[in-house]
């Protein structure tokens, strides 16, 4: 109980020697408070636009491998062959059946294609820059379709290729003006009569701008060939895209891309010396170089916020220096008196790490401050790791700052600081 008496009135001395002296004090923050700005302005303007960025990236799915003949990245060498890539056959409905019956660990599959700026049309309304894409009843599983009425179509519907179509947000508003259920009713699309069965929520505009579900029509991927060759080897074809899921897991997912290769592989009668004519595209390949390139933002922010903390750190040590040389006399009182070595080095120690997250309290208000300030798309947000790292960041320029003056404080002969004036 002595122990954390004693402490309690360090702290106490402490708070009473950063207020006597109210204008030195803010001073020596400013520094500190500069740095902490820096570092995490830096670290939560990044933070933020990197989950922006991969919201943004979302309608891609999570834990699923495409096949298609376009990679999303550059080979390990940077260089990315469009001109064989080009030459690449499309995967096609057959391909895509074949794996449906062979693949082991896929947990969920579908072939889809797409058509941008389709027109859709119901009596006297119509939408144009409308995304129509043609999928297999799987398409539900990989990206999680949410709907707000109605229902999903079935997979006799697909199978069939009934005309009935899953509507967004947009089209909804634009071929119901008068409010009334979608649902039941009938659009038209490139003059064949579709039945809407289900419509999705409204999702709004994303940060990179990347196409969301409220400018979208789903159909059945058989009605879809009805509408446009794909998979046909023709050259106005549109080229199709096999989205498998697997157990979002590495060890999971690189087993699943294995297995594809094999099967792809043996399918198109590939030779073992010949090369993949296919691509097994996986977001996380973008996410990681997303990931890599806000590392090095990371490390810039460190460095520019770093000059000031340093800054901060050598006129936080001043002021203590000045504040030991100050007190000099009171130290001697108070170690003849019977204060220990450590009661007097926690006084300045505690002093010094008080002035030191003050300053940093006062930058990560500054930061939230900013978290108001609208950027567009872009949600800005004050993590409470970001918080942490900034007290984290002061308490420890503080401890650094001060623990030199407060061992000089603690070593003081009693009988020199009193004579001391």
């Amino acid at each position: 109980m002595l122990v954390v008496r004693l402490i309690f009135e360090s702290f106490r001395f402490a708070w009473n020697a950063l207020k006597m002296n109210l204008l030195r004090t803010i001073l020596s923050l400013l520094g500190v408070t500069v740095g902490i700005f820096a570092i995490i302005t830096v670290f939560t303007l990044v933070d933020s636009l990197e989950k922006n960025i991969r919201d943004s990236l979302s309608f891609l799915g999570t834990g699923v491998i495409y096949i298609e003949k376009w990679p999303f990245t550059p080979d390990a060498n940077g260089e990315y062959r469009w001109w064989d890539f080009w030459q690449r056959p499309n995967v096609s409905y057959n391909e895509y059946k074949f794996l449906q019956t062979n693949l082991k660990t896929a947990t969920g599959m579908a072939i889809f294609s797409s058509r941008d700026n389709s027109i859709i049309k119901r009596e006297n309304n119509s939408i144009s820059d409308v995304e129509l894409c043609g999928s297999t009843y799987g398409y539900s599983e990989l990206f999680e379709i949410e709907l707000d009425r109605g229902r999903y179509f079935s997979q006799i519907e697909t199978e069939s290729g009934r005309n009935v179509a899953v509507i967004g947000h947009n089209l909804v508003n634009a071929l119901f003006p008068d409010g009334n259920d979608p649902v039941g009713k009938e659009i038209k699309i490139k003059n064949l009569k579709y039945i809407v069965i289900g419509t999705m929520p409204r999702e709004g505009e994303s940060f990179l701008g990347t196409s969301s579900n409220d400018d979208l029509c789903i159909i059945p991927f058989s009605s879809f060939r009805k509408l446009y060759q794909t998979g046909t080897g023709s050259s106005d074809e549109l080229g199709s895209r096999i989205g498998i899921k697997g157990e979002e897991t590495d060890i999971g997912l690189v087993e699943l891309e294995n297995e594809i290769t094999g099967l792809l592989r043996s399918r198109r009668g590939l030779k073992p010396k010949q090369d993949d004519n296919f691509a097994l595209n996986r977001p996380e390949a973008i996410a990681n170089i997303i990931g890599g390139l806000f590392d090095v933002i990371g490390i810039a922010g460190w460095i520019i916020g770093g000059f000031s903390i340093l800054v901060g750190g050598f006129g936080i040590a001043n002021i203590m220096f000045v504040s030991v040389k100050e007190r000099t006399n009171i130290i001697g009182v108070q170690k003849s008196l019977g204060a220990k070595n450590f009661f007097v080095l926690f006084q300045f120690l505690f002093e010094s790490i008080f002035l030191s997250v003050i300053g940093g309290l006062a930058g990560l208000l500054l930061v939230y401050l900013i978290t108001f300030i609208p950027m567009g798309n872009m949600e800005v947000v004050l993590s409470l790791k970001n918080i942490v790292l900034g007290l984290g960041v002061s308490a420890a320029i503080g401890t650094i700052s001060g623990i030199v003056p407060a061992a000089i404080a603690a070593r003081l002969d009693p009988v020199i600081a009193i004579r001391s004036s």
